[in-house]
């Protein structure tokens, strides 16, 4: 049975649909209620990078390693009918539209020293104390989202 499922593909959508129900601010405010339909991304992890070693330290680089994401920002529609000033009906639809993008996001990630040097010859092989030194790597969130605004 495990191996049945470890065989199996992860399938992962890339967002959720989601269509929000607006109806409710026609009873509260005197407008026509605007259409709203987005999503909520899926984040799918990735494998993370690996420790290295570096000459001249004890302890590899990237001691905790940041894990990559992926996902994608989902298409986003905001359509708001525009009524007329003079009292005739709707004059527009005003359109606020994104399109989908692909995202991808890095966890923040550590790196951490030995407070220790490498065996050194001047002191006949021993190591000499060190201050730790202790690295942190920033997040990293990468895209290319764009919007634009309709009057049609």
């Amino acid at each position: 049975m495990a191996s049945a499922v470890g065989s199996a593909p992860a399938v992962a959508a890339p967002s959720v649909p989601v269509t929000l129900p607006l109806e409710s601010l026609e009873t509260a405010l005197p407008i026509e209620a605007p259409e709203l339909s987005t999503g909520v991304p899926v984040l799918v992890p990735g494998a993370p990078e690996a420790p290295r070693h570096v000459t001249g330290n004890l302890v590899p680089q990237g001691t905790l390693p940041a894990v990559p994401f992926s996902s994608e920002l989902p298409a986003t529609l905001l359509e708001l009918p525009v009524e007329n000033a003079l009292g005739e009906g709707n004059l527009a639809v005003a359109q606020a539209s994104s399109e989908a993008s692909d995202m991808e996001l890095a966890g923040p990630g550590a790196s951490l020293g030995a407070p220790l040097t490498q065996p050194r010859e001047d002191l006949y092989g021993l190591s000499a104390v060190t201050l730790p030194q202790a690295a942190l790597m920033a997040p990293v969130v990468q895209g290319t989202p764009s919007a634009g605004l309709l009057l049609s």
